[in-house]
């Protein structure tokens, strides 16, 4: 996955607390603006997309 593919979180605000997101077919990365060359947190889309649902009905937004 190149870096190029880095989206930053549209809940960032200003400063170096952000997570970075890239995606392909086959899995999703993520990492922290902080440190983008440290540690890179792999999934599937299938467990990625069960996060969002989750965290989306926990704050009543699904």
């Amino acid at each position: 996955m190149p870096a190029t593919d880095w989206q930053k979180s549209s809940y960032c605000a200003q400063g170096e607390a952000c997570i970075h997101v890239a995606a392909d077919q086959d899995s999703v990365a993520l990492t922290e603006s902080s440190d983008p060359g440290g540690a890179i947190l792999r999934t599937s889309p299938s467990a990625w997309a069960a996060l969002i649902r989750t965290v989306k009905v926990a704050h009543g937004r699904g």
